[in-house]
C-alpha cells in the first residue's frame, strides 16, 4: 500500500516570537499568517519484508537500515519509535523548496510524516492532533527551540489568527472579502537571501532573553500588530489594505531585529534595502532569521520589473494553500 501526504510550508506575518511557550504560558501570544502553495511530499510504502532491509528512507541521502534505532534522521527515528512503527517501511521525501530557509520546513515535515503514520496505523486524526502531536514531536522528544505556529499552519492551511494562552489554543480563520484576498496574493513574493541557516540555534539568544524578560517590551509590540492586521485583513478597501500591510512588515522587522544580534546581516540588510527602492511596500524575513527568504509586498503593476532588477537575486511567486496536510494518494 502506497501513502503520499503532502503538506504546506507557511510565511508568518505578524506575531512570530509570541508562539514560544517561555512567552505565551507567562503572557499571551498570538499570531497570524498563511500557508502557501509550497509543499512537503511524502511517501511511505509498505515493504514485503523479503528485503535485505527493514527500513529505507530517502531525502537528501539514503539509509537502509534494520532497526528504527539505527535510522540516522531524527525526526523519522523519534516518531517511528514514539508510534512504534514496526512494518518494513520504505519512506521519500521531497520538498518544492530547499530546508533551513524559514518556511516552518522541519514543521511541515513532521505534521506530514504524522499524517503518513496515523494512515499507516488506520488512526483517524484531526487537523489539530496532527499540529499537537507535531509539537510533541519537535520539541518534547526532539528538544528543538520551535514555535507552536508553524505546525498548526501546516496542518490547517488557510489564512489563520491563532492566539495562545497557557495551554489552550483559539483557531480563527481570516475572513476576507475575494477581492482582498486576490490583491493580498498578486503582491507576495519570496525572495532569496543565498543563506541557509538552522531555526533552532538561530533563536536560542532569543529565548534566553525572552525568559529573563529583556524583551517582553519588543514582544508585546509585536504581540500588538496581529490585532492590528486582523483588521486590516478584514477590510475592503484592497489597496489601502497593502500599503497598511506593507508599513506594518517594516515596523515589524524592525522589532525583530531587535530580539537577538543574529537575526539579520548586513547582506540580508542591503537585500531588503534594494528592495524597497525597486518598489515593494514592505516587508520582513521569514521565520527565525539569519537566511532563507525575505516575504515582501509588491504590487502587481511593479511585480515583473521588481523580479528582473532583483537580480541575481531569485524571487518567487506564492499562492495560498486552502487545505493544510492531506493524503494526496492512497
Amino acid at each position: 500500500m502506497l501513502l503520499i501526504s503532502r503538506t504546506p510550508l507557511r510565511v508568518s506575518l505578524f506575531g512570530g516570537g509570541t508562539d514560544y511557550p517561555d512567552y505565551y504560558l507567562e503572557r499571551r501570544g498570538a499570531v497570524v499568517g498563511l500557508a502557501i502553495d509550497k509543499y512537503i511530499y511524502i511517501a511511505a510504502l509498505k515493504l514485503s519484508g523479503i528485503q535485505s532491509y527493514q527500513y529505507r528512507i530517502a531525502y537528501s541521502r539514503v539509509e537502509h537500515v534494520d532497526s528504527v534505532a539505527e535510522i540516522q534522521h531524527n525526526a523519522v527515528k523519534a516518531a517511528f519509535d514514539h508510534y512504534d512503527i514496526a512494518c518494513p517501511v520504505d519512506l521519500s521525501v521531497m520538498a518544492d523548496m530547499p530546508a533551513n530557509s524559514g518556511l516552518g520546513s522541519s514543521s511541515s515535515f513532521s505534521v506530514g510524516l504524522l499524517n503518513l503514520i496515523a494512515h499507516l496505523k488506520g488512526q483517524q486524526v484531526t487537523k489539530l492532533d496532527l499540529a499537537l502531536n507535531a509539537i510533541h514531536l519537535e520539541r518534547d522528544l526532539l528538544k528543538e527551540n520551535v514555535g507552536v505556529q508553524d505546525q498548526l499552519h501546516a496542518a490547517f492551511g488557510g489564512i489563520n489568527r491563532f492566539d495562545l494562552d497557557g495551554k489552550n489554543f483559539r483557531i480563527t480563520p481570516m475572513m476576507m472579502r475575494g477581492e482582498c484576498l486576490h490583491q493580498l496574493m498578486q503582491s507576495l513574493v519570496l525572495v532569496h537571501t543565498g543563506v541557509s541557516r538552522h531555526a533552532s540555534a538561530v533563536v536560542s539568544e532569543q529565548l534566553q532573553r525572552t525568559r529573563s524578560g529583556t524583551i517582553d517590551r519588543q514582544l508585546d509590540s509585536m504581540l500588538s500588530l496581529v490585532d492590528q492586521a486582523c483588521d486590516i485583513l478584514t477590510s475592503s478597501q484592497p489597496e489601502h489594505m497593502l500599503q497598511e500591510l506593507g508599513a506594518m512588515l517594516n515596523d515589524s522587522w524592525m522589532l525583530k531585529r531587535t530580539l537577538s544580534p543574529m537575526v539579520s546581516t548586513a547582506e540580508i540588510d542591503a537585500l531588503f534595502d534594494k528592495a524597497m527602492t525597486l518598489g515593494a511596500l514592505g516587508g520582513k524575513l521569514c521565520g527565525a532569521g539569519g537566511g532563507g527568504f525575505l516575504l515582501m509586498i509588491v504590487p502587481p503593476p511593479a511585480r515583473d520589473s521588481f523580479i528582473e532588477a532583483m537580480a541575481p537575486a531569485r524571487v518567487i511567486n506564492i499562492g495560498l494553500d486552502t487545505q493544510g496536510s492531506t493524503i494526496i494518494y492512497s
